[in-house]
């Protein structure tokens, strides 16, 4: 039996634009040619996989249909929210659709996940689908890169069958703690899950009966039309706001971990966005795209819906102006070099991978005082990214306001 992916697309992005009330969902912006949402279908268009299901809502149903008909997925079927409930009641209604048989492998992915090495992904689904059983859930854990308090934890033993239980679930613990449980062999929750249709089933009915009540009476009651459940809102809305990991992980004892030891990220902020862009900024370099600056130069990478991706090469002993910005706010990454920041009344230096966040309005400069280049990744957020949305208060070269 093939395995079903249920694809898991609710999410609203605010991590990326908190202050912002028109946010784009992560899984549909347009990172230059490509988006999440469009990585996850290409990932399940082999004969591993069964036609998806998609969980989502009304706000986002044009989306989906644009990247379904992208990627010429024909057979689907999606499954529309009245209001976001969390993965728990998500999870719960797509596994209740009638004819998913009682024991199809159901694999829960998140729309908004980039991942590498999909080979040695797929290979270790292949690998533990023979374990799924009645009462079991297996989570996928990726190797952590760096201890990082964006990320759930969890500890495993080796089991008879040479499986890794999962004994101990961590929440996004400060950095000092993280590296601990690294050193503890823990591994990044990445939200993914592998599981049994009738083993779903099962542990609502145990461990969160009213949901399982409301979320069979919300599709039951459901409209279909053209592959779309319109799920009952009176019913659907009864249902708590609550997260797979809360209404089921956290009380069931049966959780197997599959460990993968792959580049992968949520981008789930600036940062590992653009050290993102850092790693294939070749794709997007143009000459055309580089303006020299007596400080260094600047290239512009790729210009978004309300965001510009740059990188700054600041030469030895280049200094920018002291400045601010009427509109737009910028978040920076050093990849290369120790450059001297000033923001506001603050002075500080920062290292490879560090991060500096610039509100709007605020004065800040970099100095870099080495002998050696600094290089700087750069997003600028706002509705005007303009090069004359400069005001200039200091500057050696002479072009201050």
């Amino acid at each position: 039996m093939k395995i079903r992916p249920v694809i898991l697309c609710g999410g609203s992005g605010t991590r990326l634009w908190p202050n912002s009330k028109k946010n784009q969902a992560k899984q549909f912006i347009d990172f230059g040619g490509w988006t999440l949402l469009g990585k996850t279908l290409e990932r399940i268009k082999i004969s591993l996989f069964d036609t998806p299901i998609i969980s989502t809502n009304s706000k986002y149903l044009k989306d989906i249909k644009i990247h379904l008909k992208k990627y010429k997925i024909k057979k689907y079927k999606i499954i529309l929210e009245p209001a976001k409930k969390n993965t728990g009641p998500a999870i719960l209604s797509s596994a209740l659709i009638k004819d998913i048989p009682e024991k199809q492998p159901l694999i829960f992915l998140s729309a908004d996940h980039l991942i590498k090495n999909v080979g040695r992904f797929n290979k270790q689904i292949k690998r533990n689908k023979k374990y799924l059983t009645d009462k079991n859930i297996f989570i996928f854990g990726i190797k952590p890169s760096c201890p990082s308090d964006q990320f759930g934890y969890f500890i495993t033993k080796k089991n008879k069958n040479n499986l890794n239980k999962v004994t101990k679930f961590l929440e996004k613990p400060k950095e000092s703690k993280a590296k601990k449980i690294i050193r503890k062999g823990g591994y990044w929750n990445s939200g993914m899950f592998f599981i049994r249709k009738d083993s779903v089933l099962n542990h609502f009915k145990k461990y969160q009966k009213n949901m399982y009540k409301n979320s069979l009476k919300a599709l039951e009651k459901s409209k279909l039309k053209n592959s779309i459940f319109y799920l009952n809102k009176r019913a659907f809305m009864r249902n708590p706001s609550k997260s797979f990991d809360y209404a089921i992980l956290e009380k069931t004892k049966d959780i197997n971990a599959i460990k993968l030891d792959i580049p992968w990220s949520d981008l789930g902020s600036w940062r590992e966005i653009l050290l993102m862009y850092n790693n294939i900024k070749n794709r997007y370099f143009k000459n055309k795209n580089t303006f020299y600056r007596p400080w260094g130069k600047y290239t512009n990478l790729f210009n978004g819906n309300n965001f510009l991706i740059k990188e700054l090469y600041v030469k030895p002993k280049g200094i920018l102006s002291l400045q601010k910005h009427f509109y737009r706010s910028e978040h920076w990454v050093v990849t290369q070099g120790i450059p001297k920041i000033t923001l506001n009344n603050k002075f500080f230096s920062r290292k490879p991978k560090e991060t500096i966040f610039i509100p709007k309005g605020a004065i800040h400069r970099i100095h870099n005082t080495s002998k050696k280049p600094v290089k700087i990744m750069e997003v600028q957020l706002g509705s005007i990214l303009k090069e004359s949305d400069i005001v200039r208060y200091k500057d050696i070269y002479g072009r201050a306001n």
